[in-house]
């Protein structure tokens, strides 16, 4: 590999602890966001439409933000788009804190869900095309393991900051990432691969055209499918969790509680996900786990007492995120390094949209009356749809060797 422009090369462990973190601080503020939103149906008195809508403007950010960033990557470099997409959401998180009424708290969530949909598809690709191919799994699994961390920090502070200081004072610790983005800027050093190819010229509509070549258009329609289906799922659900629980008849700081219990689950459905990805394989881990993501979400959906919420709701959370897992690994891995970060933004872009959906539909759903378990039931269908699509269009890639040019 050519040598590091500005920087020397990086360990391993130091880039999984640098991109890490920033993952983390990612996942507190989605996390933060999901139990801010049952406290501002609250002071607000939002509609459960409205509610819907905070979750929602949240993913058109992320749409857009994973599309353009991830084009704007393979032009300019992983490192410098993954600290451009770290400042915005976490300046715009920060500012989000001072909003006094429901039209500019979206718009700045909106800046919040670009920084955070172009971070993420970047970060896992930075991360894969740094390390060697018989750990690229592992290491990606475990750098998205960082969002339970992040998910468990949300809790934490939702449980001890909202309740006395309120959610001003919650969004305003997620501003704090702000400072580590310099440190970034001094330390990380680019992918390697993507600084072998960099003088390639390749126009961004190329990129895309590239996405739908014959090599490529069976991954790249698999890939769309399964974020959308994925995506759709989770922020239904997730973004939900705290104010299906006060539905369901719970106070709100008992909602937090138990939250922040059936996080911790995230964690092993991390590590398992990691240590199952380099023996068994990615379409293995990505299909076992979302069959037990669907059978969860049904169980969750029709609990009535709170012994079968928490432990659906812990399984819901162990089998999701070592889901997650698995597909952070999997995307980057379908393309050459010179689309690499096109093609999984893009998937990324197309499962936001779903993101989009879910929190609307579960908004709608409930001013409307329809029950938790129906609403769940329909997140069940919606993984099967992506379980289908990883086993008869997924390709194995475990251990494989990532290319670097068309």
């Amino acid at each position: 590999m050519n040598k590091q422009r500005g920087n020397p090369p990086i360990s391993r462990n130091k880039l999984l602890a640098i991109a890490g973190l920033g993952w983390m601080f990612d996942a507190m503020d989605v996390g933060i966001l999901s139990f801010i939103i049952a406290a501002l149906a609250i002071e607000w008195s939002l509609s459960p439409e409205q509610m819907g809508w905070i979750g929602s403007v949240n993913s058109i950010g992320m749409a857009v933000g994973a599309v353009f960033f991830g084009l704007v990557a393979d032009k300019i470099g992983r490192k410098n788009v993954f600290m451009i997409t770290l400042l915005l959401f976490t300046l715009a998180s920060g500012a989000s804190a001072l909003a006094g009424g429901l039209a500019v708290f979206l718009i700045l969530r909106f800046f919040v869900g670009m920084g955070l949909g172009g971070e993420l598809p970047v970060a896992s690709t930075l991360v894969a095309e740094s390390v060697p191919a018989e750990e690229r799994g592992r290491v990606v699994v475990l750098l998205e393991s960082f969002w339970a961390i992040g998910w468990i920090l949300a809790a934490l502070i939702a449980y001890f900051v909202i309740p006395d200081y309120g959610w001003r004072w919650a969004l305003a610790l997620t501003a704090l990432p702000a400072f580590y983005a310099i440190y970034l800027r001094i330390k990380l050093p680019d992918s390697p691969r993507y600084e072998k190819v960099e003088k390639v010229k390749r126009t961004v509509w190329q990129n895309v055209r590239d996405l739908w070549k014959p090599e490529y258009r069976r991954r790249t329609f698999m890939l769309w499918i399964l974020w959308f289906t994925v995506v759709f799922s989770y922020y239904g659900m997730f973004l939900w969790l705290p104010s299906v629980m006060v539905i369901k008849g719970f106070s709100l700081i008992k909602t937090f509680e138990y939250v922040l219990i059936m996080t911790l689950a995230q964690l092993p459905g991390y590590f398992t996900a990691a240590w199952l990805i380099e023996r068994v394989g990615r379409k293995f881990v990505l299909i076992t786990y979302l069959l037990g993501t669907a059978a969860s979400a049904g169980v969750f959906g029709m609990s009535e007492t709170l012994t079968m919420l928490m432990v659906s709701g812990m399984l819901l959370s162990f089998f999701n995120l070592g889901a997650w897992g698995a597909l952070y690994a999997y995307s980057p891995e379908q393309y050459p390094t010179v689309i690499r970060a096109t093609g999984s933004g893009m998937a990324a872009g197309v499962g936001r949209i779903g993101g989009i959906l879910g929190p609307l539909l579960v908004g709608s759903m409930v001013a409307a009356n329809y029950g938790i378990g129906s609403i769940f039931g329909i997140f069940c269908v919606a993984i099967i749809v992506g379980v289908a699509a990883v086993a008869f269009f997924g390709t194995e890639t475990k251990q494989t060797e990532l290319q670097d040019t068309m």
